[in-house]
């Protein structure tokens, strides 16, 4: 065990050497060719000053006077339009897209529609009742559909009626809804 210890004692010492005269000779040619230059600070782009203008209008950050409102609906008085005071039902907060029949409810003369949204609830609606994001009016309900008038704006300030039917989800063979 102790020529073990001597042994690898001895192999550590013949690592340790006194002569670094390559490794100073490489530094002095590494600094001998390498240059060092700072790049200029960049230029400081001068500032213009814009005056702000539109002290006369109204702040982005106001809710707009009830007035603006009115005159804005008296404008398009001639149109088809919402009715902006109507009071949103649940299911206006969903496109069309985000919601799927999923049965029918029957009572006297009254067919309701089982329509479950995105968000996993489900909802009773029928003939009257408004869902989808753009004012969409049920104008009936079957056992397969629904049948939904759409108001769409038009761009110009008006709105065109748009006929949208929103069909039974029935699950495949697995039991997947389709």
């Amino acid at each position: 065990m102790k020529k073990l210890i001597t042994l690898f004692f001895l192999i550590s010492l013949t690592g340790c050497f006194d002569d670094t005269s390559d490794l100073k000779a490489h530094i002095a040619t590494v600094q001998a060719n390498t240059t060092s230059k700072i790049d200029p600070m960049p230029e400081v782009p001068v500032f213009d000053h814009v005056e702000y203008s539109a002290q006369n209008l109204r702040s982005p950050f106001d809710l707009p006077r009830p007035e603006a409102i009115q005159e804005k609906i008296q404008q398009m008085s001639g149109c088809l339009s919402p009715d902006p005071r109507r009071r949103k039902q649940p299911l206006e907060k969903f496109s069309l897209s985000d919601l799927s029949m999923r049965g029918t409810l029957g009572e006297l003369e009254i067919t309701w529609a089982l329509v479950e949204a995105s968000d996993a609830t489900l909802h009773r609606v029928a003939v009257g009742h408004f869902l989808g994001l753009f004012n969409g009016r049920i104008t009936e309900v079957n056992p397969n559909n629904i049948k939904v008038i759409e108001l769409i704006p038009d761009g110009a300030g008006c709105w065109v009626e748009r006929e949208t039917v929103v069909t039974m989800v029935k699950p495949d063979a697995e039991g997947q809804r389709k």
